[in-house]
């Protein structure tokens, strides 16, 4: 009995885990339209729904502790219990890095963007695309996907250079444009921000699997 009642609280946990990341997903996608579209009103969806992401980091904590407290798991499921912890508070800096685009968005959103999102979107999908793989990961303990991810972080970090590249040359062709391109390199760098974390993630699940500490991509 006292083993079933465990197994139901880490399926909450997990529960409860995919569905904070599916909103930090959500806000990730939504700020990059806001800003494809100048639209203040989705970016302050963004903002406002930040804190519901916040909420749910800490009813989730409580929920670990509350767990430890009362069921007192010993190796792997200890664990697991504080994997999740870590992972809980990766995903709530993505979704404050998520909310810092949607900030963005409203600062110049009068403001008509230099050049055609191209790299920006591109970084976006591959954030969400990775941490809902890398949270299907953690609920499987497939350390296999974990270590293809933060691989890939690689191919994020090529995205940003890119951008930071490109905004460069503008702002040394036109000084008057340096704000604009600002910017966007830091809605870039808040991209380049959520997939390291992703990778963070990424390394959890082998810690979780394997009980050892590994930094997957330096």
């Amino acid at each position: 009995m006292p083993r079933e009642a465990l197994d139901q609280q880490l399926y909450a946990l997990f529960e409860g885990l995919l569905a904070m990341g599916g909103m930090v997903e959500k806000a990730i996608e939504k700020s990059v339209q806001a800003l494809a579209r100048r639209d203040t009103r989705l970016a302050q969806e963004v903002t406002e729904e930040d804190a519901a992401i916040d909420q749910a980091r800490w009813r989730l904590e409580e929920e670990c502790l509350r767990l430890l407290a009362t069921q007192q798991p010993m190796a792997t499921d200890l664990r697991t219990v504080g994997a999740v912890m870590s992972v809980i508070a990766d995903i709530e800096r993505m979704g404050d890095h998520a909310e810092g685009i949607a900030r963005i968005v409203q600062r110049i959103s009068d403001q008509p963007l230099l050049k055609p999102l191209i790299d920006i979107p591109r970084m976006s999908k591959k954030c969400q695309e990775d941490l809902r793989l890398v949270l299907q990961a953690f609920i499987d303990h497939d350390v296999d996907l974990a270590r293809r991810i933060c691989a890939e972080d690689d191919e994020v970090d090529a995205l940003y250079k890119q951008v930071f590249s490109e905004l460069l040359l503008i702002m040394m062709g036109d000084p008057r444009t340096v704000d604009r391109a600002t910017h966007l390199i830091w809605v870039a760098h808040n991209l380049e921000r959520i997939h390291d974390r992703i990778t963070n993630i990424g390394e959890r699940v082998v810690f979780m699997v394997t009980g050892k500490l590994e930094e997957l991509n330096t």
